[in-house]
């Protein structure tokens, strides 16, 4: 067993295989945990059936320790966004969007056009929590394919919508637009009264953060677009 520290909250991880640990090496502290995870040989058996690819048992464990967190984080205030979010001039943008569309790829062109004024926190599964009136972006082990991922917490200043487009542009959407696109980028806990935490928590961050739809390619120009959009430049 051992513990890491996460959105400012200490996790116990019981794992079975020494991946779990590897991956986590860079957040891995001493202290009691806020909670312990967990996972059994049939939800590892589980995740390995139901992968579009092979997989060994030890990275199965990983995903499910990771899904067995994100599911009790509503009851501290947090929870998962799936989004790949880069860092500009100390301040956050979000990135989300079906797996497949390239929101990796843009954040990437931020670092290539930016240089050292960009960072990416997240590239793939961040978690978001709340610090007073500010909306906090956390880096976490799991974090996608390219492992873009640093150990810190920045300042989320927009959330974005990306879609693949023949041309560059971006606009503001209401909040009922935005949470109908946030669903499908946010784990569901089985509890139902987890799931009335975790709705509280979108409200209120939807009601802090303005969103945005970004219809793009893969070019500098999407990234001037996106960031001019959203600084409002």
């Amino acid at each position: 067993m051992f513990c890491i520290k996460i959105a400012e909250l200490t996790v116990g991880i019981d794992n079975r295989y020494r991946h779990a640990e590897h991956l986590c090496r860079d957040y891995i502290c001493h202290g009691e945990p806020s909670f312990c995870v967990r996972v059994t040989d049939d939800e590892i058996s589980a995740e390995m059936a139901a992968a579009s690819s092979e997989v060994t048992p030890d990275y199965a464990e990983s995903i499910c320790i990771y899904r067995t967190i994100c599911k009790t984080l509503p009851e501290y205030g947090a929870f998962l966004l799936h989004a790949s979010v880069v860092e500009c001039d100390g301040l956050s943008y979000a990135f989300a969007a079906a797996s497949g569309t390239g929101k990796s790829t843009h954040t990437a062109l931020w670092l290539r056009h930016f240089g050292e004024r960009a960072r990416i926190i997240n590239g793939d599964k961040p978690i978001l929590r709340f610090d007073g009136d500010r909306v906090l972006v956390c880096g976490t082990p799991w974090c996608g394919k390219e492992g873009y991922n640093v150990n810190a917490e920045s300042p989320l200043h927009a959330l974005c919508f990306l879609e693949r487009g023949d041309k560059n542009e971006i606009a503001p959407i209401d909040s009922g637009e935005a949470v109908m696109r946030i669903f499908p980028q946010i784990l569901l806990p089985t509890d139902e009264a987890a799931v009335d935490r975790l709705f509280a928590l979108i409200d209120r961050m939807l009601r802090q953060i303005p969103c945005y739809l970004l219809r793009c390619t893969v070019s500098d120009e999407a990234v001037r677009v996106a960031y001019n959009g959203m600084k409002g430049n």
